[in-house]
């Protein structure tokens, strides 16, 4: 039998941390309460002033709380050497959000997670999950982001010649071989590189080939068994009309039977819900039934 990833939750204490999630859902096992037609607002990919938040994490706790909010998830920048806004006290880090599940256990249930760089690994039993993304480019020895500003992207492309469908074959390349082999428990923003697609230039999206690449390391990643983030993001930073990934991309998600977590990648107070109505009716025109939420300290199906 699949057995929860946590010891039994009851009563008024407070929800039990997942180890190692990945240790039953790295066996291909996914451990599932069903709550019936009860819909949650929850999000799990959150960041504070620990690393480029706009509030502290027990700011964003309140606010959760004030909006109704049943989870929330914190998600900080790991500490990676060659970025310059990921935390650098993560134990500090881990404290406080403990320290705030302890606190606010009657009111919001709190995870401890981390986004992981596919570049710097964490100590997955130090977490409760792990989002894994891409945020860098990696050519002849040095890092290069890629999403902090759209004058970033442009130079990354440069160092492929300019040639864009060269940069997203090495993107997704290098992205699904860390997803296949780390299997983190979440993929975080599974096509970041077209977040600068609607400010004019069309850089990927105007191209099938690019579509073709996407599409053709998605259905290799699906195989992974993570779950795959439709991210708000960048709508609420007013960068796109639409989440992440690409609408061509829910498809594909949808057809192989993907698992998808709706998620704001919120860094203030006031997106923590960012575009979630929308982006749920657009799921379930798509044919989505339902999200994976953490719940009770395991991962389970919430219907949209």
């Amino acid at each position: 039998d699949c057995k929860s990833v946590s010891n039994a939750f009851g009563g008024s204490n407070p929800p039990p941390s997942i180890s190692n999630p990945r240790s039953v859902i790295g066996r291909g096992f996914l451990c599932i309460n069903g709550l019936g037609e009860k819909k949650m607002l929850v999000n799990y990919h959150t960041h504070s002033t620990f690393c480029d938040g706009e509030n502290t994490l027990e700011e964003m706790v309140q606010a959760a709380i004030e909006q109704g909010f049943s989870a929330l998830g914190f998600s900080g920048h790991n500490d990676a050497p060659y970025c310059t806004y990921v935390m650098r006290e993560t134990e500090k880090y881990i404290a406080e959000v403990n320290r705030l599940k302890e606190v606010y256990h009657d009111k919001i249930q709190i995870y401890l997670g981390i986004e992981e760089d596919i570049y710097t690994l964490e100590k997955r039993g130090n977490f409760d999950y792990i989002i894994g993304s891409k945020h860098y480019a990696y050519k002849d020895n040095q890092y290069y982001s890629m999403d902090s500003s759209e004058e970033h992207l442009q130079k990354c492309l440069a160092l492929w010649g300019n040639d864009t469908l060269a940069f997203a074959e090495n993107y997704y390349q290098e992205f699904c071989n860390y997803i296949k082999t780390r299997k983190p428990d979440i993929v975080g923003h599974f096509d970041l590189l077209t977040k600068y697609d609607e400010q004019g230039k069309g850089y990927f999206l105007e191209h099938q080939g690019y579509h073709n690449i996407a599409k053709r390391y998605l259905e290799e990643a699906i195989q992974s068994d993570c779950i795959f983030e439709v991210n708000t993001g960048a709508m609420g930073k007013g960068y796109r009309t639409t989440p992440y990934p690409h609408e061509n991309l829910l498809h594909v998600l949808k057809k192989h039977g993907a698992k998808v977590m709706l998620s704001s990648d919120s860094h203030s107070i006031h997106t923590l819900d960012y575009g979630f109505d929308e982006v749920k009716a657009r799921l379930r025109d798509i044919g989505f039934q339902y999200t994976y939420i953490i719940y009770n300290g395991e991962f389970c199906k919430d219907y949209l």
